[in-house]
């Protein structure tokens, strides 16, 4: 059943809509989750700048050799890096390829499963590393942490933490 309104009912129903998108588009919660993910990505677009200028490589290379050289020896599949970048499956390999072709990273058969491949840092690839961790370092200190007060900082991290653990809990 349609119930037709007269023109001004119309108007101001369209009116108290129009009213209420401009409260949701300006409510509080979106207004900070917006300077959360603006400060991100221009966090990330600074890094990612830097480390393709002075090191050559992206700031996602930079994620992929930061797991492999965190535990020296141990075994990363590309589906492992996958589910840590938070990656597909094709773009993992599409960017272990490049990383192949860049000399940062080789791929090894694993001796137990002919269907996993190990993925394991070059000797170039940790030299890279190391100029690229220096130039990520002066980026965030300058971009993240030198903004900061030392005591929000410490509850800042936190804070992401918190939500990070949240958000890991929930996806289980």
């Amino acid at each position: 059943m349609t119930v037709r309104m007269g023109g001004s009912a119309q108007v101001n129903a369209a009116t108290r809509r129009g009213e209420q998108v401009v409260r949701a588009a300006n409510s509080q919660l979106v207004h900070d989750f917006g300077l959360l993910i603006k400060a991100a990505t221009r966090l990330e677009q600074r890094i990612d700048t830097a480390l393709r200028r002075e090191c050559g490589i992206s700031h996602t290379m930079l994620e992929v050799l930061i797991r492999l050289c965190r535990k020296p020896g141990e075994e990363v599949s590309q589906r492992q890096l996958a589910d840590d970048l938070t990656l597909t499956s094709s773009g993992t390999t599409r960017l272990i390829d490049r990383m192949e072709e860049a000399g940062l990273v080789r791929r090894v058969p694993s001796p137990d499963d002919r269907r996993s491949v190990f993925v394991e840092p070059t000797d170039h690839g940790r030299t890279v590393f190391l100029q690229a961790v220096t130039v990520h370092s002066h980026v965030v200190e300058r971009y993240f942490v030198t903004p900061v007060v030392r005591d929000d900082y410490t509850r800042l991290t936190d804070a992401l933490s918190d939500i990070n653990e949240a958000l890991r809990d929930a996806a289980g």
